[in-house]
């Protein structure tokens, strides 16, 4: 039997576990599909998210928006088989209606395997974990500083990236073990439910 044919059976069991957050104002779940070796898999993800920014801003005036992930723990097996390590972890943040993004910072953050990095890309500012973040391994993610201008007028509404398993918000390679060989499975996740982490009104 082909390795191919005996990953693609092993990754659908694999594959369909949660990785529990800690405590946190709002513990948002991911769904995810994860694909590798032709087939694909869904399972969800938590992750505790604490976000802060100002009840309200003048027109045009400066708005810094505070997404601080809670700690979290990749697994370190699934379904019998080892979890070897989380790598080329993007969160998508998009830049908020009526407001104009002016720069981004991180600050934080511990267990990550490399240097992260924030940029915007697009409507979205995106933060980049290359990792390799270990199998069991705790980690955190860094606090993100989004600062904005803020339009004339309406509300400025922050939430997290992602409709859909083809508009994904969270992306990452899971490198699961298989027969003795690491496999990657790639995963394309989206908030379900996806809710209001911060508002502020201009006025």
């Amino acid at each position: 039997m082909k390795l191919a044919g005996i990953a693609a059976a092993a990754l659908v069991p694999m594959l369909m576990f949660a990785v529990n957050a800690s405590a946190a104002p709002q513990t948002i779940t991911y769904k995810l599909r994860a694909s590798a070796a032709g087939q694909s898999s869904d399972f969800t993800l938590d992750q505790g998210v604490d976000a802060s920014a100002p009840a309200t801003v003048a027109p045009n005036g400066s708005v810094a928006v505070t997404i601080d992930p809670a700690p979290n723990k990749i697994p370190a097996e699934a379904g019998g088989r080892q979890v070897r390590e989380i790598k080329g972890l993007a969160l998508k943040l998009p830049v908020p209606a009526n407001s104009t993004f002016q720069s981004a910072s991180l600050s934080g953050g511990s267990g990550l395997g490399g240097t992260p990095t924030v940029a915007l890309q697009g409507n979205d500012v995106v933060l980049n974990v290359p990792g390799p973040i270990k199998g069991g391994a705790d980690f955190e993610l860094p606090t993100v500083t989004i600062n904005l201008q803020a339009g004339g007028a309406g509300t400025i509404t922050t939430k997290l990236g992602g409709t859909s398993y083809d508009a994904p918000g969270l992306t990452f390679t899971a490198v699961v073990t298989v027969i003795g060989f690491p496999v990657n499975a790639a995963a394309n996740g989206y908030p379900d439910p996806s809710p209001v982490l911060t508002t502020t009104t201009i006025g």
